[in-house]
């Protein structure tokens, strides 16, 4: 084989170091029965390396490029003209040359070329490079052909290829180029096709661009192409385009642009017939690469021609559904205000977890955890209020689930497997625990409900720090039973409180024409674990804000020495002191904390500095309490004026007593709501403790790497690996390659079996023009700097600041008591993040679709939680 030069049929997949993504698919393509390739050959990246191993000023400049960040374009545009200017002015050894015009000669020195190229970070699985190297076209003659060979060569440092490799991380010198020469079609039309519909993700629906010419029309923009739809051999769809432009070839080289002619330009690109030829050969195509493919066609005396096929990368994993049926799958992790992709131990044990609550399996997708509501949607009373129960937790996944409703065929389809309903038992027992605790209205029924949970934890605890090995997962098996009674014997409290915070919104709107009431009546309720644990890091901040060394060590401060390095300071001994305290209550939670594979604040106390900075900046010593009260006597006055108001209407000493009565059931039960996920957390740090400690002994024994590797295996993985002392590290490596590639995706809300991923678009309706449309979920109206921060770590929140985030879960709480507003992508009336914001008496807009893209950090926003929108000031 040569080294330097490959004929189409000489190449496979396994060449991809030597001929690139481009190269290697077509290759591939070459070997499918059936598919026209246009003939060709590439120049290898032994080619490649031999060219720019002629010079010594490639690599110093390589070496400056490493040290740049993705947003120093002028130094990028510097050091990457260079390298192109260096790498053009290369002669082509003459041995490479040579082999070159053999192939050229061999399939003919008059033809034309199209001359690519192929890197090898480049239509990967599951990376798509795409675009950022060049192609010439209808390039004649082998000066011609040779010339633009070091073009391309030069080409894998433009400005947007250099960007592209830092932003995703690759090694500049690990990315090398091939050139492919391929003969060129003179094609009458030309196009894209999409085995996955690009707009909906839909596996089985295909798509097809059209336009007349060359394809690159239709890549650089200047023209609209038709598009169609095609499912399973019938045509579903069209949109005929204007086609006013197209590209040609000219037969001396290079291209035009033509006008078409005016009775041409309406016309239908490609006859219904070869609209199914084509969607043929790209089922055939998909198949024989294994997964849904970004094709390039042309059409030339009515023939196709496939001049390249790349893996489409941005397509969410699809559910495996084997049964024919239609499936639809719920995103569980906006419901619980985690969006980030879990690893195999984190998602594999609340899987566990899941199954025994509610009787029915979760499945992953993505590295995300998703529940099928195929069952549930089938019955239409059921789905319906299903839909309707969604508006507390996701507004956006509610309006997705009124969408699939409307398709009634679709619905007709679905499965009618065991769904995840609860029993008739489970909610009659919820019912009547509900009444009770709404007929007593005594508070002491939450203290006594944490006061028996916090027993039961204590106990679970020393259980399981007693036991190791296969003893360990026996009992760390049985204890779920024990947590999920914990966690269920508190929802009549849970529920009540939901009643009366429902009951005071729906009636003071109708009798007072006031809007979320319960809000403001709702804030600083006593025993809410969450708001509480906000506050309480006030408390943190006056111990750390009189020792200067404390302050100046917190600026460099080390998780792994961070007590030790406190008690050498003058007062580290009390800081020390404060913040063991607060962990020893709060240090088991984190963001996405419901991961069992997430650092805790217990593991890393440093993400709680930027928090305790930002409360000695924004307050006074002494603002715990001062918050409290504020809260509670904006409480009082709200109470107080709703009563007086009603008393002057008709009936109104009626009123005033049923409402005085809901109010004092909403504050007896409203902080009960965030316990149920304390407990959780709880369970899960004391769970994660004792598995980290099996995690060490598979280290010693040499089983495993490093004690993280754990977190790569599911829990049953891990238990056999405990028990046998085995395992393939391969598995490991895979896995962290996964989740690398998961770690990019956005999940969606709702996906279908097909893949296709249902709309969750807002109706505006009445809001300001240009505002952004969310959830109101606490009311007021607030002003104020918009700070996009993606992780709570990074949190320099002055007061007055309005936080603007994906998500915020109850680890978030600490940074709301410097914020006047919140502003998030998911949650509800009912998420963690609403009922905080409702306590502490912040207006808060949730569920607005990429809020964290469109609202800039710094810039002035208006965010009305009245009415649920958001104005860029």
């Amino acid at each position: 084989m040569n080294q330097y030069v490959l004929g189409f049929r000489e190449i496979d997949k396994t060449k991809l170091a030597v001929v690139g993504g481009k190269g290697a698919n077509l290759g591939e393509l070459s070997r499918i029965d059936g598919i026209r390739v246009p003939e060709g050959f590439c120049v290898t990246t032994e080619a490649y390396k031999r060219t720019i191993g002629q010079t010594s000023e490639f690599d110093a400049l390589l070496d400056q490029l490493a040290q740049l960040r993705a947003d120093e374009r002028q130094r990028i545009a510097e050091i990457s003209g260079e390298i192109r200017r260096i790498i053009e002015a290369i002669p082509i050894a003459g041995e490479i040359e040579e082999e070159i015009i053999r192939y050229i000669a061999k399939l003919g020195e008059e033809t034309a070329y199209a001359v690519r190229s192929s890197a090898t970070a480049e239509d990967l699985p599951n990376a798509s490079f795409a675009g950022q190297q060049d192609t010439y076209l209808n390039i004649i003659g082998r000066e011609a052909i040779l010339k633009h060979i070091s073009k391309c060569w030069a080409s894998l440092f433009t400005d947007r290829a250099v960007t592209y490799r830092i932003q995703n991380g690759f090694d500049h010198r690990k990315v090398h180029l091939s050139v492919v020469i391929q003969k060129m079609v003179f094609p009458q039309a030309a196009g894209i096709l999409f085995t996955a519909d690009p707009v909906t993700f839909n596996r089985q629906v295909l798509s097809i661009d059209a336009s007349f010419g060359l394809g690159e029309a239709l890549v650089s923009g200047l023209v609209n192409a038709d598009i169609y739809k095609v499912r399973e051999g019938r045509i579903v769809d069209k949109k005929i385009s204007a086609k006013k432009l197209a590209i040609y070839a000219l037969k001396e080289g290079g291209t035009e642009e033509k006008e078409i002619a005016p009775e041409k330009q309406n016309t239908q690109t490609l006859t219904d017939e070869q609209i199914l030829q084509l969607e043929g050969m790209g089922r055939r195509i998909e198949a024989y690469f294994g997964r849904p493919q970004d094709i390039e066609w042309c059409l030339y005396e009515d023939s196709f021609y496939i001049v390249q096929s790349r893996p489409i990368t941005t397509l969410y994993p699809v559910p495996g559904a084997k049964d024919g049926k239609n499936h639809v799958y719920f995103s569980f992790g906006h419901r619980q205000m985690m969006t980030e992709a879990m690893k195999p131990l984190g998602y594999s044990f609340f899987q566990d977890f899941f199954k025994l609550i509610s009787g029915s399996a979760m499945i992953e997708l993505g590295g995300r955890l998703y529940i099928d509501m195929s069952r549930e949607l089938s019955l239409p009373i059921i789905g319906k209020n299903l839909a309707k129960s969604m508006g507390v937790v996701d507004v956006l996944m509610q309006k997705a689930v009124y969408n699939i409703l409307k398709r009634k065929d679709f619905i007709k389809g679905l499965s009618r497997e065991k769904g995840m309903m609860l029993g008739v038992s489970v909610w009659l027992k919820w019912g009547i625990d509900t009444l009770k605790t709404y007929l007593r209205n005594d508070h002491d029924i939450v203290k006594n409900l944490m006061a028996h949970n916090e027993m039961v934890m204590h106990d679970l605890e020393q259980r399981i720090a007693k036991v190791s090995g296969d003893e360990l997962f026996d009992v760390i098996f049985k204890s779920y039973a024990d947590i999920k009674d914990a966690v269920f014997a508190g929802y009549g409290a849970v529920f009540t409180g939901a009643y009366a915070s429902s009951w005071i919104n729906k009636n003071i709107q109708k009798w007072l024409g006031e809007k979320n009431a319960a809000d403001a009546l709702a804030q600083s309720v006593p025993d809410n674990v969450t708001s509480e644990m906000g506050l309480e890091l006030l408390d943190v901040a006056d111990v750390v804000r009189k020792y200067p060394a404390v302050l100046a060590y917190f600026a460099h401060a080390s998780d792994e020495t961070f007590f030790a390095d406190l008690a050498q300071l003058e007062g580290g001994q009390a800081v020390s002191a404060s913040i063991r305290a607060y962990l020893k209550k709060y240090g088991m939670r984190c963001s996405a904390e419901i991961d069992i594979t997430r650092s805790r604040w217990n593991e890393k106390p440093t993400t709680l500095i930027p928090m305790i900075l930002s409360n000695i900046k924004a307050f006074r010593p002494g603002a715990h309490d001062m918050k409290f009260e504020q809260g509670l006597e904006e409480a009082r006055q709200q109470e107080e004026d709703i009563l007086k108001r009603l008393e002057q209407l008709p009936g109104g000493k009626s009123k005033v007593k049923k409402t005085k009565r809901m109010i004092s059931v909403l504050r007896n039960f409203a902080g009960y709501r965030e316990y149920s996920k304390y407990l959780l957390v709880w369970y899960l740090w004391i769970v994660k403790q004792a598995l980290l400690k099996e995690a060490d002994n598979l280290v010693q024994k040499g089983v495993i790497r490093a004690s993280e590797d754990i977190y790569y295996l599911s829990f049953t993985e891990l238990r056999e690996t405990v028990r046998t002392g085995r395992l393939d590290s391969s598995i490991i490596a895979k896995r962290k390659e996964d989740y690398e590639i998961f770690k990019k995706l956005t999940p969606p809300r709702v996906i279908t079996s097909e893949g296709e991923i249902i709309s969750s678009e807002y109706d505006i309706g009445s809001i300001p023009s240009g505002a952004l449309a969310g959830v109101a979920v606490s009311s007021g109206i607030i002003e104020g700097r918009a700070r996009v921060i993606f992780n709570m770590e990074d949190a320099n929140i002055e007061e007055g600041d309005i936080l603007v985030t994906t998500f915020t879960d109850p680890s978030w709480t600490p940074v709301f008591v410097a914020i006047k507003g919140l502003v998030t992508e998911v949650g509800g009336m009912m998420t963690h993040g609403a009922v905080v914001a409702r306590e502490y008496g912040l207006p808060a807009v949730v569920s607005v679709e990429n809020a964290t893209r469109l609202i800039k950090d710094g810039q002035r926003i208006r965010v009305n939680g009245t009415e649920g929108y958001v104005e860029i000031l």
